[in-house]
């Protein structure tokens, strides 16, 4: 991962926007969006700058002198000048998608998000407007936090009750919550992995790194894999499985890297 990837909080912000013309245009209409405040040039409590000028040296120099002030700045078209960059959005409020190339090739992260837009339906963000208002009921059902995870992760799996891709989902969470679903089983599950490239992993252990609380593994484990896990799960670099997983959902990667 080259940058790390942020959702800031603009609404009722100062964002600083220097330059003209439709680069500067959709620039505009970008921050306007996240409900930001536009300003031309540096003020007390701008905190980000966009910078828009055809001239490299004006680029440059409008870049300097803003960074000079403490804020971050994106140059446009300028990613070697740039201190973050602007991805392709998939806006389905409040859920948002956001696909970045670190400044390599705008026209892939929009291709991407094209390909994004047509397989999540319209209504995603109503599912998720749902779920928030479900929390307390869910606590309810599941007063363990683990529990509760899981049985989230289960309803929105590929099929699940709650299919993300199911456009008719945001209206079956009540249904959900009343069912006899019960929250996906825990314990220790073995992956064998065989390949140092992510892609070469089963569809079953994509799904259980994504959803595992605790990964064992042995130090020869590539980083490419264990990147594949949440990023919250607890890691443990280990020779053997333990005899006694702990409560939640364990894996024990093994395989030989040697």
């Amino acid at each position: 991962m080259q940058q790390l990837p942020i959702f800031l909080n603009l609404s009722g912000r100062t964002v600083v926007l220097v330059g003209e013309g439709e680069a500067a245009d959709a620039k505009a209409r970008l921050i306007v969006r996240a409900g930001g405040r536009i300003v031309p040039a540096w003020e007390e409590g701008a905190t980000i700058a966009f910078v828009a000028l055809d001239d490299e040296d004006a680029a440059q120099a409008a870049a300097t002198a803003l960074r000079a002030r403490g804020l971050l700045v994106n140059v446009v078209d300028r990613p070697d000048l740039c201190d973050f960059t602007t991805p392709a959005i998939v806006d389905r409020a409040p859920v948002t998608i956001a696909i970045g190339t670190g400044g390599a090739s705008a026209g892939l992260a929009k291709a991407v998000r094209q390909r994004v837009e047509v397989m999540l339906p319209a209504r995603l963000g109503a599912l998720a407007s749902a779920l928030y208002a479900a929390r307390e009921a869910m606590k309810a059902r599941w007063p363990a936090a683990a529990d509760r995870r899981r049985a989230i992760d289960g309803a929105l799996a590929s099929g699940g009750a709650l299919d993300p891709l199911n456009a008719e989902a945001a209206d079956k969470v009540d249904a959900w919550l009343a069912g006899d679903e019960r929250a996906a089983p825990g314990g220790l599950h073995i992956i064998r992995v065989t390949s140092a490239d992510p892609d070469d992993l089963t569809l079953r252990a994509a799904r259980l790194l994504g959803e595992a609380d605790r990964i064992f593994h042995a130090a020869s484990v590539p980083a490419t894999i264990l990147d594949r896990a949440r990023a919250d799960a607890a890691r443990h670099v280990v020779d053997a499985p333990p005899s006694e997983p702990p409560a939640g959902l364990s894996l024990w990667l093994v395989g030989d890297f040697g």
